[in-house]
This record gives structure tokens, sequence and C-alpha cells, in this order.
């Protein structure tokens, strides 16, 4: 891909004045797009901005505004100031998240448990039904979900977080389908491990929240490196650029997928279930049972 893959579009990134999202918003103006940066806590997000804005060549618009991604009315604001402030919006980033009460689901509470569903599955659903009309008045949009490690293993004692991000997946299969007459791709990318704020959370909660092996994992992981943000950024750049015309409904990991070049297999992708979530029966494992 060339330099400037996103010259002339514009993108509203959510959870964008930290960690994974703050490095897309920059990857973003330094592929040469415009971009609507959303956050919940205003100050953060005017720091993010004016990093971000530095960034920026003199044609480019960098905004921002705080919104609760949860919030419907949040939501159809930012939406619209984005499309009022750059004509055209091409390309939402779903990357807003937290992973919630950490602990046995019997004994962690309640309200905040379905909190971090909100701001998780809510904060995806809510974009994607603001921004569709939009997309589809214009015959083209990108939707890209940021998923995590819960969208493809269990997560013992992160069950919020980990119950919604599998979901975000199967939606954006989902509307994937819905969508696709309307020259509309939605994606989802696993970014991998990455030694952020969340990260910290984790490890700051111990391992009686959130259990002894995960917790080793996550302090061997934040001490020997963990996936570079960038590598996400990057994947998420391309799933915004016309090079990924035609792929969507699918799950990339920004470690382990050849996503570079993934363009070169739309024939091979199309009514296959590459990169998708599946159920593995018995003969995926070489087995000799199970199979009526």
């Amino acid at each position: 891909m060339s330099a400037r893959v996103l010259e002339r579009r514009a993108a509203i990134i959510t959870g964008a004045s930290q960690g994974l999202g703050l490095a897309i918003a920059r990857a973003y103006v330094d592929a040469g797009a415009n971009v609507m940066l959303c956050a919940r806590d205003a100050a953060a997000l005017a720091h993010a901005r004016d990093d971000v804005a530095r960034l920026a060549a003199n044609d480019q618009r960098v905004e921002s505004q705080a919104a609760d991604v949860s919030n419907e009315s949040d939501v159809r604001r930012l939406v619209d100031d984005a499309i009022a402030a750059f004509g055209q919006v091409q390309v939402l980033v779903n990357n807003a998240g937290v992973y919630g009460p950490m602990g046995s689901v019997e004994d962690v509470d309640w309200t905040a448990w379905v909190r971090a569903v909100e701001i998780n599955l809510h904060g995806s659903v809510l974009p994607i039904r603001a921004v569709l009309p939009h997309f589809k008045e214009h015959g083209y949009g990108k939707i890209i979900q940021l998923s995590g490690g819960g969208a493809t293993n269990p997560l013992p004692r992160i069950t919020a977080y980990a119950a919604a991000k599998a979901a975000i997946v199967r939606l954006a299969e989902s509307v994937a389908l819905d969508v696709k007459d309307y020259g509309i791709d939605v994606n989802s990318i696993a970014p991998g491990a990455l030694n952020t704020r969340m990260m910290d959370e984790l490890i700051a909660a111990g391992p009686d929240a959130v259990g002894d092996g995960f917790y080793q994992r996550m302090k061997n992981i934040a001490r020997e490196g963990a996936t570079p943000l960038t590598l996400g950024a990057e994947l998420a750049v391309y799933l915004g650029s016309a090079a990924s015309d035609g792929i969507t409904g699918r799950l990339l990991s920004a470690v382990w997928d050849p996503w570079k070049n993934l363009h070169e297999h739309l024939a091979d992708l199309d009514g296959s279930d590459i990169y998708t979530l599946r159920r593995i029966v018995a003969k995926d494992r070489v087995e000799d049972w199970g199979d009526r």
C-alpha cells in the first residue's frame, strides 16, 4: 500500500484517547485521513486530539467529541457531527472497550457486569446503527470492529468481556451479510496481547481475581514484550482502505494472518468460512467419532 492510502477519506474512531485507539488515530492521519476521535474522558481526549493533530497535513482535519458509545443520543450526535464536519464518512472504527469486573461470575457485581457488556457490545451496535444509513446512501463504507482474546478463547473470571467480544465478532459477520449489496465491508480485528492500560488493570487485579495462570501469562507478556500497537493499527488502515474492498465478514489476526495481501484471495474467501467463528467437530481434530 502507498503511504497515503486513506487520503480523502474520513473516519470515526471510538476509544481513541489512549492505547490502541490512539495508535489507530495516528496511523489514519499518517495515511492521509480526516478523523473524528471519540472517548468518554473529555480531558484525555483533548490531549489525544492535540497529539494526533500534530501529525496532520494542512489539508487534513482532526476533530474530537466526548461521547459514551453505549448512549444512543451521544452516538447519534457523534455521527451527525462527523458527517457535518467532513461531508462524508467512509470508515467507522469501533475500538472502545473495557474489561469490566474480574472474578467468579457468581461473585462479581452484577451492575458492573452489565455495564461492561453495554460498553463493549452496545457500544459497537449503536455506532453501526447510526452510520449505516449514511454508508448506504453513498453505496460505500468500512466498519472495523476491534475484538480480543475473548472472541476465540474462553476467559474465565473475565466473563463480561469474553461474552461481549465473542458477540461482537458474530455481530460483524451477520451485519456483513446484511449490507454486502451496499458496498459496505464489515470486519473484526484481533490485535494480539497489548501492553496497555487494560493489561495494567489485569495485573493490578491480581491472581485471585483473574486466575493464577492468566495472571502469570499477562505478567510474562508485559515483561517480555507484548504485540506492538502499530501492528493492529496497520491492519486497521488496510481494512479502511480501498485495497481491502470486498473483504468482509472476517475476523483477522493482526499477528498471525497474512492480511497484507488478503485482497489477492478474494475469490477464495467468497462464500467460505475462512477467518470466521465456527464450531469445531471431532473430525477437525482427526477423531473418528462424533459424525452421523
